[in-house]
This record gives C-alpha cells, sequence and structure tokens, in this order.
C-alpha cells in the first residue's frame, strides 16, 4: 500500500501520525522477514540445483567411459554416446537456468533486502532523534518555576530554538520515513514480478531447449527400439536353446557322465583341446595338470589363459603316439619324437583314447592330399565345393544362420499373411509338418499338442533348410484351412478372432487337429483296400522300382531335365511311374491308398496333406506292390518336397521294401543325389543291406555315382568320429548344406557325369 500522510499531523507529530506510521513499519518488518525467508530457500534451491548438475555430470562421465568400453558393440556404443551428448547439453541448459535465477536474485530481492530496507531503517533513528529533542525541549521547559524568570526565560529561549530548529527540519526529518516507505511499498511489487517474470522465462528457455533436444533424438529412439525388440527376439531364442540344453542335460546321469576333450572347428584347421597330466623331466617326476590342445599339428598346454603357451612337440607329423598300459598310473599315453618323448596322463580310458585318435588323426592329416588322391575325384570335387562356399563373394548365409528372408517369403504366400487359426497379422512362428503360419500364442498351443501334431518353428528365431521353405510355400494356411475347415460354415461354428481368450483359440485348436471336428466324412463305399494293402486296378499291373542300365545304355541327366544327348530313356523314366489317379479314383481309396498315391509322380501334398487329416498311416504298406511305402512312391518320384512332407509328419526313413531296399537305397539306384542328401541327414542306415547283400555304397560305386558315393563316404568318415566321441568336422555339415542348397534351388547341378570314373572301395 502507499502511505498518505496530512503534513499538518506529521509537523504536530499528532497520535494519528505515530500510529500510521506504526502500522506502515509493522508491514516493512513483516515483509523484510518473507523477504529473507525467500532468498534463504532460493539460495538452498541453488545450491541443490548446482549439486545436482554436478552429480548429473559425473553420471555422464560414467556413461561416456561405458560408451568407450563397448566400441566392439557399435549398436550399444552409438546408442549411449548419442545419449550421453544428449544429457550434456539439458545439463549445460540447467546450469544456464541456475545463473539466471542468481543473478536475477541478486539484482531484485537481494538489493531490496539489503540496501533499501537499510535506508529505511537509518531514516527512523533519524526521525527517532528529531522527535526525542523536540520532547526534551517541551519538557525542559514545563519543568521551570514561575519565579525564576530568568531560567524561564532562557528556557522559553531555548523552546522557542529548539521549536524553529523542529519546524524548519520536521519536514525533512518526517518526510523521509514516509518517502523511504513508500519506496519499499513501490519495489516490493516491481522487484518482486520483476524476479518471478526472470525466473518463469529461465524456466521456459530450460525446458524448451531440453525439448528441441530430446526431439533430434526421436527417430534415433525410433530406430533403437526397433533393435531392441530385435535383441529382445534374439534372447528369447537363446534363452530357449538354453532351456532345451538345460533339460537335456538334467536327462543325463551327471554323476557318470565325464566331460572328455573338446573337438572343435577354427580356421586354422581341427583344434582339440582339454586338460592332461604331464610328468616333468626333472629328477623328482612331478606331475602337473595343464590344458592341452592340438593346433596346426602341435601339441601345446598353458596353465591359465593368460599364459604364454607353451610347444611341448613342434611338429606331430615326425611324432608316434603309443598308450602306456604298464605305467603305473592308469589312463597314460606317450607322445614320442625325434628329439624328446612326452608321457601324459588322461582322466578316463575314453579321454585316453580320444587323444591318441586325435594325435593320430593330426599326424594324419599332413598325408590328407595322398588320402584324397587314393580315395578318387569325389573327395576332391568335395574339398572343392567346400572352398568355393568359404570364399563365395555372394555373401550367401552360413549353414545354420537364420535366412532373412524366409518370413516374407512365406508370408507373401495366399492366406499366410495371418494367422492360420486366429487370424492374426503378420504371424512370426510356422507349423513345418502341416505347412501353416502361426501367430505367438497360437504357436504355444500348437506346442503343447505335441510334435506328432504339430511341430512349431520361428521364422524368425531358427534356421530354415532350403526344402523346408519350400514346403511351406507349397502348402500354406488355403490350402491346410481347406482340408481342417471344410465343415466349419455347414455347421455354422464360430472361428476365433485375434482378440479372443487363449481358452477359446486352444479349444478351437484342439477341435480342428485332434478331434478334426471339422474334415470331411471320408467316403465309405468305393474301391477299398485288402487285407494285403492291394490298391491296384486290374488295367495298372505294379511298376516295380528298376535299376539304371550301365552307363553306355543309359544317357545322362542333369537334375530333372532330360538330356539333350539321346533321345533314349534313362534311370529316371526306368521307374515308369504310374499315370496321376483322377479325382474319382482318389475319393474312393481307403486314407493310406490315397497318401500311397499322392505320393507317386507327379505328387500332390495338398491331397497327401488331405490324406493324413482322415487317418492316413504315413508309414502305410502296399503288400501288393514290394511293400512299398508312400516316402518309396516319392523316391519313386524324385520328389524332394513330398519326401520332406512325410518325414515332417513321421514317415520312416530305414523303412525297406520287400527287397530288404529302403528309401536311401532307392535313391542311390535312381542316382538321385538331393533325396540321398535329405535321407543322410534325417539319419539313413548306411549299414543296411539288400537282399542282394548291397549297401548304398556299394550300388552308388557299382553305378559310379560320383556326388552318392561322396556323400555316403563323408557321411561314414562322420559316424566314425561320433563313435570316437568326437563332434565331428563341420565342412561335412557345410558340404551337406551345399548339396541340399543345390537340390532345392540348382537341381540341373546335380549331374551324373562321372560314369567313366575308376572308384575304389573303401
Amino acid at each position: 500500500m502507499t502511505v498518505k500522510l496530512d503534513f499538518e499531523d506529521c509537523l504536530k507529530d499528532s497520535p494519528r501520525f505515530r500510529a500510521a506510521i506504526e502500522t506502515v513499519e509493522t508491514e516493512v518488518s513483516v515483509l523484510e522477514t518473507q523477504l529473507e525467508k525467500l532468498l534463504k530457500l532460493c539460495t538452498t534451491m541453488l545450491e541443490s540445483g548446482r549439486q545436482y548438475c554436478a552429480h548429473s555430470k559425473t553420471f555422464v562421465s560414467g556413461v561416456q567411459e561405458l560408451s568407450h568400453h563397448s566400441l566392439d558393440d557399435p549398436l550399444m556404443s552409438e546408442c549411449l554416446q548419442k545419449f550421453s551428448e544428449s544429457l550434456t547439453q539439458m545439463i549445460d541448459r540447467h546450469e544456464e537456468l541456475l545463473d539466471v535465477t542468481q543473478q536475477s536474485l541478486k539484482n531484485q530481492l537481494h538489493s531490496l533486502v539489503k540496501e533499501d530496507m537499510k535506508h529505511f531503517k537509518e531514516a527512523r533513528k533519524e526521525f527517532e532523534r528529531g522527535s526525542e529533542t523536540l520532547a526534551s525541549a517541551l519538557h525542559h521547559n514545563a519543568e521551570v518555576p514561575r519565579r525564576r524568570h530568568h531560567e524561564a526565560e532562557e528556557a522559553m529561549a531555548a523552546l522557542k530554538n529548539a521549536r524553529s530548529a523542529f519546524c524548519a527540519r520536521a519536514l525533512d526529518y518526517i518526510l523521509l520515513p514516509v518517502f523511504q516507505i513508500n519506496v519499499i511499498q513501490s519495489k516490493k511489487k516491481s522487484e518482486i514480478l520483476k524476479f518471478m517474470l526472470t525466473l518463469m522465462e529461465g524456466q521456459s528457455s530450460y525446458l524448451e531447449q531440453g525439448f528441441l533436444v530430446a526431439k533430434q533424438l526421436e527417430q534415433y529412439r525410433k530406430d533403437l527400439a526397433v533393435q531392441l525388440h530385435q535383441l529382445v527376439l534374439e534372447a528369447a531364442r537363446e534363452k530357449r536353446d538354453m532351456e532345451q540344453r538345460h533339460t537335456e542335460i538334467k536327462q543325463k546321469d551327471l554323476l557318470q557322465d565325464d566331460f572328455g576333450p573338446e573337438v572343435r572347428t577354427e580356421p586354422g584347421g581341427a583344434v582339440m583341446e582339454g586338460y592332461l597330466y604331464k610328468r616333468a623331466s626333472n629328477a623328482f617326476k612331478t606331475w602337473s595338470r595343464r590344458w592341452f590342445s592340438i593346433q596346426s599339428n602341435q601339441l601345446v598346454y598353458q596353465k591359465k589363459a593368460k599364459d604364454v603357451v607353451t610347444v611341448v612337440v613342434e611338429d606331430l607329423r615326425l611324432c608316434t603316439v603309443k598308450p602306456c598300459p604298464d605305467h603305473e598310473r592308469r589312463f597314460c599315453f606317450e607322445v614320442v619324437s625325434p628329439l624328446k618323448s612326452c608321457l601324459l596322463q588322461a582322466d578316463s580310458e575314453r579321454h585316453q583314447q580320444a587323444w591318441v585318435c586325435a594325435v593320430q588323426n593330426s599326424i594324419a592329416s599332413a598325408y590328407s592330399e595322398d588320402r584324397l588322391e587314393f580315395s578318387g575325384q569325389p573327395l576332391e570335387r568335395t574339398a572343392s565345393l567346400s572352398a568355393a562356399k568359404l570364399q563365395s563373394p555372394s555373401g550367401r548365409k552360413l549353414r545354420g544362420s537364420v535366412d532373412k528372408h524366409v518370413l516374407d517369403q512365406v508370408q507373401r504366400l495366399e492366406g499366410n499373411a495371418q494367422c492360420c487359426d486366429c487370424r492374426e497379422p503378420a504371424p512370426e512362428w510356422a507349423s513345418i509338418n502341416l505347412g501353416i503360419t502361426l501367430c505367438i500364442e497360437c504357436s504355444g498351443i500348437h506346442r503343447s499338442l505335441g510334435v506328432h501334431f504339430s511341430k512349431v518353428r520361428s521364422l524368425t528365431l531358427d534356421s530354415w533348410e532350403p526344402e523346408l521353405v519350400k514346403l511351406m510355400c507349397e502348402l500354406g494356411n488355403r490350402v491346410i484351412n481347406q482340408i481342417y475347415e471344410a465343415r466349419v460354415d455347414e455347421m455354422n461354428v464360430k472361428r476365433p478372432q485375434p482378440g479372443c481368450s487363449r481358452a477359446e483359440k486352444e479349444a478351437w485348436i484342439q477341435a480342428k487337429y485332434v478331434e478334426k471336428k471339422f474334415i470331411t466324412k471320408f467316403p465309405k463305399a468305393g474301391l477299398r483296400p485288402s487285407r494285403s494293402g492291394d490298391i491296384r486296378s486290374p488295367e495298372k499291373p505294379p511298376k516295380p522300382f528298376l535299376k539304371p542300365k550301365p552307363p553306355s545304355q543309359t544317357r545322362r541327366t542333369v537334375g530333372n531335365a532330360p538330356s539333350r544327348l539321346s533321345p533314349s530313356p534313362g534311370p529316371r523314366e526306368a521307374t515308369a511311374p504310374v499315370s496321376p489317379p483322377t479325382a474319382e479314383e482318389l475319393q474312393n481309396l481307403h486314407p493310406g491308398a490315397l497318401l500311397y498315391r499322392a505320393a507317386g509322380a507327379p505328387p500332390s501334398l495338398p491331397t497327401m496333406a488331405d490324406a493324413l487329416a482322415h487317418g492316413a498311416d504315413v508309414n502305410w504298406v502296399n503288400a501288393a506292390q514290394e511293400s512299398r511305402t508312400p516316402l518309396l512312391q516319392a523316391v519313386a518320384a524324385n520328389s524332394l518336397l513330398a519326401c520332406e512332407f512325410l518325414l515332417q509328419n513321421g514317415a520312416s526313413v530305414n523303412q525297406p521294401d520287400s527287397r530288404g531296399r529302403g528309401p536311401l537305397h532307392h535313391a542311390t539306384i535312381l542316382g538321385f543325389t538331393g533325396l540321398a542328401c535329405l535321407f543322410l541327414k534325417r539319419g539313413a542306415n548306411m549299414s543296411a543291406v539288400d537282399a542282394d547283400g548291397k549297401d548304398p555304397l556299394s550300388i552308388a560305386i557299382d553305378s559310379a555315382n560320383a556326388d552318392i558315393v561322396t556323400l555316403l563316404r563323408l557321411a561314414k568318415m562322420r559316424e566314425a568320429e561320433l563313435a570316437l566321441g568326437q563332434s565331428g568336422d563341420e565342412t561335412y555339415l557345410d558340404i551337406f548344406h551345399d548339396f541340399s542348397l543345390m537340390a532345392s534351388n540348382d537341381p540341373e547341378k546335380l549331374t551324373r557325369r562321372s560314369y567313366d570314373l575308376k572308384l575304389t572301395t573303401l
């Protein structure tokens, strides 16, 4: 408020003036107390803010150190660097806000409290002195007795002088505090409002600059969120793999299992590692446990990972290895070189045998070129094929890696862009034996049904073999739903939607695939198989598998394409496949017979899926045609997809016909390299012999099929290594992967051009 006083009251020093002065002084005192409190609070806020900024800078420094430590991870390094820079800019803006607030506090509130209030107090003291002087003169004049004329005259003269001086200086002494009071009241408004306005402008600028810094990272944060989603998927895959490994390990008898040396593949060649006891060459003959490894034809060891490697044997090719059964310690063997010998001890007999075999293999690897020449051209061709694969500049994905195009390729098929069961868009899971795509929730329900109903695999996390991708593209949601949902509209059943509960989806999937409530009823009338399984028609006698003629009497074939050199029939035509059955014939067949006929040339995967849905036995035997199975029919048709479909649905890869020939025998006889590779990968028995006493390798050598001879030899070598407890050479898997790629994508490259090759038996 503004102080207004009458000048006469000021000169008279009236009670009204004194009361007004006291009221204003009280308000100024309260204002001073409030302003001092606000100054302390603001000072505390500034100190806390500066401490926060200091701690924030320390935190950012820690983030930057972590970024420098993560230079080998570009994603994390870039993220930490960008975020630390943005946080630094925000902290700088915060410090600018604190500086503005402190400057405004000093210019406005601090000057108001420390200077203007000080002037007000000094003016008040002057006013009080003037009042006290006037009051003293009046009091002295009043005390002089009447009889003392001389003193009375002096007191009157002093009073007159004091009154004149008071009248002359009254306005200055009185008006000065009034003026100071009015100044303080005016500054109280302007200075406080100005301080608050400056503070709010600083806050607004700070928040606006922080928003701009965050806005600059908006696109990067979105991209990082996508990458984070991929990391979550990868983490889920790793977690699932770890759980599977954990389950497998728990199923083993850990108390009886001894963990032996490890064989793995590195750029320098096969490496074997493990702990061994080594006897020292000193007089005490002490034994020490060391980590030994075989790499680059050298035997080396070290105590700790950071220790310098000690070379025991420079070149294992110049050494021999032998067990030491007569030594007092068990499981000992000796590596003898021209210069010295080294006595070693394993933890068990199996470990001892593994190390002896590893050293022997390392010695034999020096003569690998001689062995390749002795074994013939197939291994040379295999080696060159594998080398070409490893050095291919095309950047094709390595074996076992995830093909990023599988998801797009499978989802592009009609109906596959939605979940087969609940129509959820963009499904990322699949059932490989049914050939359908699934959302993550439906895939979990399928997995709970068991692998005999549905084999679930991720389109983004798992690796996909080329034949499986083609199988998925051959079937698809539309085809399978035509089978398993054929009577849904007729039965007026409501399909589940993406928003349905898990219980509803589970009930639907159970009814659809397990109970098969919605498939068409299989016709009861018509042609039925006899007790022997005869599905022949009188006009179509059985056509047996025929062995191809010698090279001189047959044409050469390239993949599935006919040869341009000669029109004479080749081994593929020698099978004389049964002509495709008509739709009426298929409708009158037993489910097993339908599966058998549909697997023949040309195979029909939708019909095969229909037969399995109606309860066909995937290993159904046609006793009237040499006990052939649907898988043997698919072999005769040289259909990689039909064979893969049957195997995924539980077909036996080793079930023979009446002549003792399984699928691998027939693929070898007919020269179908891609099928032979598929059966070997699925665990076909290479040692099984037919009625003539021949195994697949003997048949391949007789027919001079270089590719199949190569595959069988490699498979036998790998089988022998696994029998010794070794993990096997990864090159074998790479070669099989190459043959699978050619069989699926470039079957014309699998040529039988080596009829004139002279092969030696193993």
